[in-house]
C-alpha cells in the first residue's frame, strides 16, 4: 500500500465524509492559517502544509473526490442477532394488543380531546403521560362533555393497576 492510500483527505481537513465543498474550504483555509511555514514555528510545518495542500486538492475537485470515496472499501457491519426472547415476545404482543384497542372507535379511551394543551390526543394517550390531567379535567367545566369517557379510562386504569403483580 502506498503512501497516497494510507492517507485520508478527510482526517487530514478534520471534515466528515458528507461535508458539503464550503466546510472543506473553510477547513482548508482554517488549517492552512495555523499550520502554514510562514506563519508557525513548527519543525513539521513543510510537511503538514503539504499534506494539507494533498487533502484540499484531492476533495475540492468533484471528480477527485468521488475517485477517493468510490476507492474506499466499505465497512461490514455485522446486523444484530435476532435474539427473541419472552420479554421481546411480550412486548411484542403488548404493542399489537394496544395497536387492535386504538382501532376500536366505540372504546371511550379512544376519544379525541379537541382543546388546550393535549388537543388531538386520546383518553388514553393523555392516560399515559399525564393523568392526574384526566382527573382534573373530570372535574373541571371544560370536561363534562368527556366525563363518561373519564371515568371508564381511569376506572379501567385503576383495575389494571390491581391487576399488576407487585414488585417487591
Amino acid at each position: 500500500m502506498s503512501d497516497a492510500e494510507q492517507r485520508d483527505p478527510y482526517a487530514i481537513l478534520q471534515v466528515h465524509t458528507n461535508a458539503v465543498p464550503e466546510v472543506i474550504d473553510a477547513a482548508y483555509r482554517a488549517l492552512a492559517l495555523i499550520h502554514h511555514p510562514d506563519r508557525s514555528g513548527e519543525p513539521t510545518a513543510d510537511a503538514i502544509m503539504a499534506d494539507l495542500n494533498w487533502a484540499y486538492a484531492v476533495l475540492r475537485e468533484p471528480d477527485l473526490r468521488a475517485s477517493y470515496d468510490s476507492s474506499q472499501v466499505a465497512i461490514e457491519v455485522e446486523p444484530p442477532a435476532a435474539d427473541v426472547t419472552n420479554a421481546t415476545l411480550r412486548e411484542r404482543v403488548a404493542v399489537a394488543a394496544d395497536a387492535a384497542v386504538e382501532r376500536d372507535t366505540s372504546n371511550p379511551a379512544n376519544t379525541v380531546i379537541d382543546f388546550g394543551r393535549f388537543a388531538g390526543m386520546t383518553l388514553r394517550q393523555i392516560a399515559r403521560t399525564d393523568p392526574t390531567y384526566l382527573e382534573w379535567l373530570r372535574r373541571h367545566s371544560s370536561g363534562i362533555r368527556y366525563r363518561a369517557q373519564i371515568d371508564a379510562v381511569l376506572s379501567a386504569m385503576a383495575g389494571s393497576r390491581s391487576a399488576q403483580p407487585s414488585s417487591g
